[in-house]
């Protein structure tokens, strides 16, 4: 144990000065080659001069620290001496030194040249970083010039005032449109019963007419904070980064527009082709539905959810083809948006899927439409809408109930309107008479009491049938015909009450004998109690 310890520590003392030689010799590397991240000397606002080299183990942030602080502590008197501009060496490094007189401000060396830009001359870059010099040493003199302040003073007010004033004018004339345009529009809301596309395009223009005149506002903001940094000499490179900004922004942004100009092109030829090939398939979905036009496989009460999935796939088929010339479709926003909106459908969409699938496979087997007299389950009464999702029902206690289309395609469909146009609606209702009555008699009477129904059709003839012998009584089935499903518990209702007045006056009682013997009287009621107290038999009637 001490043997492996011993030796561990010869390792690093052995390898310590190796390393610690190494890094030595790397940042002489990083010395010598000038790797420092590259520095902006600013004096007056205005860019001087760019150094990047590493100067007598001095990193260009040094230097350019050094030169600010020259700068800074430089006597008035200073400021009048020429510039010169004297070579040197260092550190087989040759440069050239900014003087002001005999003050130095700064060395440039080849290195501090920007290896990026095509003419790395360094005698063309003395003489622009002079140049700056000599710009910015004018702009110093002239900010310790009273009248310039008071000029600049003057402007920066009369700039203002004309914002201001353009400011209110501004406001006044957005007020006023706007509530222009808003006055028409609830007057066309008033006179016009129904939306009108003027009623929209005003709106449209209101809200184009907002966003328009925030957009002014910005840029009047804008200019006139450009203004007034104009104004004086110290802000005036400011002033001119901002114009720089905007020019490039608005170049930027008309640019972008020229380049999409194809792109919007091709997108509206396909939108309108897209458009006319909807608009041929409706007029034929339509002419189906009228039954101008016969086509195999499709019927005219599927013709509606055809057309919605012919049209949705076209205009799926079109926007997809258009889809790659929208402006910022190949960006990561839109392909990212994309995602989100897919994975949205696939976490939720399941439920939906499934009832819009029991919905096509409702209207395409033809159990029901809309008007039919249905029953299903419970429920009974007028169908008011097949839509994809679910199946409206109008009961005759005028409630409508929602029935989903995956619950009513698993349960049996009782559609009393399908072959009413053609066989009618067969009703029928079953009435157990006690074997003491003869048959032909229940037979005749029934069928009496069927005919002197209004509701019902004298052609097919009511048939009457024995169901039945049971053990105490007959059970008999009258069935009918009707032209108006709708109405068929009213229809029920009044056959009822004809059978109830077709045997009380035969004398026939409408009793199931689960009893055992014979009442003493027939339980019948005759015509002469038919009516309330105080009334005449036709006046119950």
């Amino acid at each position: 144990m001490h043997t492996l310890t011993l030796v561990r520590h010869l390792l690093v003392l052995l390898l310590l000065p190796l390393c610690v030689g190494w890094g030595v010799a790397q940042a002489a590397a990083d010395t010598a080659t000038g790797s420092g991240p590259p520095v902006t000397l600013r004096w007056m606002q205005r860019d001087i001069v760019t150094l990047r080299a590493t100067l007598g183990g001095a990193s260009p942030e040094s230097r350019v620290e050094r030169a600010r602080e020259r700068l800074l502590a430089m006597p008035p008197s200073a400021m009048n001496l020429p510039l010169q501009t004297l070579p040197f060496t260092l550190e087989q490094q040759s440069g050239v030194q900014f003087e002001f007189g005999d003050r130095l401000l700064f060395s440039l060396v080849a290195d501090d040249l920007d290896p990026e830009a095509r003419d790395r001359s360094l005698a063309l870059q003395v003489a622009a970083v002079s140049t700056r010099l000599e710009e910015a040493r004018i702009a110093w003199h002239q900010t310790r010039d009273p009248a310039l302040w008071w000029v600049g003073l003057a402007k920066a007010a009369l700039g203002s005032a004309v914002a201001a004033l353009l400011f209110w004018g501004l406001s006044r004339g957005h007020r006023w449109l706007v509530v222009w345009l808003e006055a028409r529009r609830q007057q066309l809301a008033q006179r016009l019963t129904r939306v009108h596309w003027r009623e929209l395009l005003d709106r449209f223009a209101s809200r184009v007419v907002q966003l328009v005149y925030w957009l002014l506002l910005a840029l009047l903001v804008f200019l006139w904070v450009e203004w007034v940094l104009g104004a004086f000499v110290l802000t005036q490179p400011i002033a001119l980064r901002w114009q720089h900004w905007l020019v490039e922004r608005m170049g930027w942004v008309l640019e972008g527009m020229a380049a999409g100009i194809p792109g919007l092109l091709t997108l509206v030829i396909v939108l309108v082709i897209t458009r006319a090939a909807v608009d041929l398939l409706r007029y034929f979905f339509d002419a189906v539905q009228a039954g101008r036009v016969q086509w195999p496989f499709l019927h005219p009460e599927t013709t509606v959810a055809t057309r919605r999935i012919v049209v949705t796939l076209v205009w799926v088929l079109g926007v997809g083809v258009a889809y790659p010339y929208l402006p910022g479709a190949g960006t990561e926003a839109f392909r990212g948006l994309s995602v989100l909106v897919g994975l949205m459908i696939t976490l939720g969409a399941s439920g939906i899927v499934t009832q819009a699938m029991s919905g096509l496979l409702l209207i395409y087997a033809r159990a029901l439409r809309k008007g039919d007299y249905v029953q299903v389950g419970t429920v009974e009464g007028v169908v008011t809408e097949v839509a994809p999702l679910a199946t409206k029902v109008l009961n005759l206690r005028n409630e409508e109930i929602t029935i989903p289309n995956a619950v009513l395609i698993a349960s049996p469909i009782h559609n009393f309107s399908r072959l009413s146009e053609s066989k009618g609606t067969l009703v029928s209702t079953q009435v157990t008479i006690g074997y003491d009555a003869p048959w032909r008699q229940v037979h005749q009477l029934l069928t009496e009491a069927a005919l002197a129904t209004p509701h019902f059709r004298t052609e097919p003839a009511p048939r009457v049938f024995q169901r039945a012998l049971s053990d105490f009584y007959v059970e008999y089935e009258v069935i009918v015909s009707m032209d108006r499903p709708i109405e068929r518990i009213t229809a029920l209702s009044a056959l009822h009450a004809n059978i109830q007045d077709a045997f009380n006056r035969a004398g026939v009682q409408i009793m199931s004998p689960h009893y055992l013997s014979d009442p003493a009287q027939p339980v019948i009621v005759p015509p002469e109690r038919w009516s309330p107290a105080g009334s005449s038999p036709a006046e119950a009637g």
